[in-house]
């Protein structure tokens, strides 16, 4: 395997440990409690804890520039926010528990927009 295909596995690696670190580590019930209130400072502080670690893949896969990485950890937080958001708000509205099935739907489909996003970061530091 090359040089590339092995940073980019560590890439992939350093995501995954990054982004279990943030969500099951670190996130607090003050995030969690507040994550689906929109502008609400612990959801806030959930995502800047996820852009917090995100520099860490630059080590195997270093940004062409300062205003890519940047532009990477703006876009993350954006689009974590925003998943983390809309899964709160579906939970809510149609009153979702852990017995329901679309709980755990959304529950995947969450983490999958967020590996989706890892993959995105990936891309584009190789490109």
């Amino acid at each position: 395997m090359g040089d590339l295909s092995n940073a980019i596995l560590w890439g992939f690696a350093i995501l995954a440990v990054k982004h279990t670190i943030a969500d099951y580590f670190l996130q607090t019930a003050y995030q969690f409690r507040h994550k689906g209130i929109y502008g609400h400072p612990g959801g806030i502080l959930h995502s800047v804890l996820h852009i917090a670690l995100t520099p860490s893949v630059f080590l195997v896969l270093p940004p062409a520039s300062v205003m890519m990485a940047v532009a990477i950890l703006a876009g993350e937080y954006v689009i974590h926010y925003h998943l983390d958001w809309t899964k709160e708000q579906l939970i809510k509205r149609y009153d979702l528990t852990q017995t329901d099935p679309w709980f755990w739907h959304l529950f995947g489909l969450d983490q999958l927009g967020h590996s989706l996003t890892y993959v995105a970061i990936i891309a584009i530091l190789i490109s």
